[in-house]
């Protein structure tokens, strides 16, 4: 997964790319300029990761919501499809082996 930063000079490849994505994720911004250019919900100040972490820690999308008045349902659900996605084409150290 590639992701276009705004004011970057995208490739045919990665525009083509991005088309793609824009479609699956019309939520989502990365924007250097605001917040280091982690990507966030909407143009608003709140990172995905954020919203991805309330999740894990059990809190009810009501719970969510209401603690961030500006997001909406589908907002939570875009920002987990996008850390799936993100978590799709990586690695991670987990515990347990031998």
């Amino acid at each position: 997964m590639h992701v276009i930063v705004e004011g970057e000079s995208p490739s045919l490849a990665a525009i083509v790319e991005r088309e793609v994505q824009v479609a699956v994720f019309k939520r989502i911004t990365v924007r250097p300029e605001q917040m280091g250019g982690i990507p966030c919900i909407r143009g608003l100040r709140i990172p995905v990761a954020t919203v991805v972490g309330m999740v894990s820690e059990g809190m009810a999308e009501a719970e969510i919501l209401k603690a961030y008045p500006d997001l909406e349902l589908e907002d939570i659900r875009e920002a987990l499809r996008y850390a799936a996605e993100a978590v799709r084409e990586r690695e991670l150290p987990v515990a347990g082996g031998s």
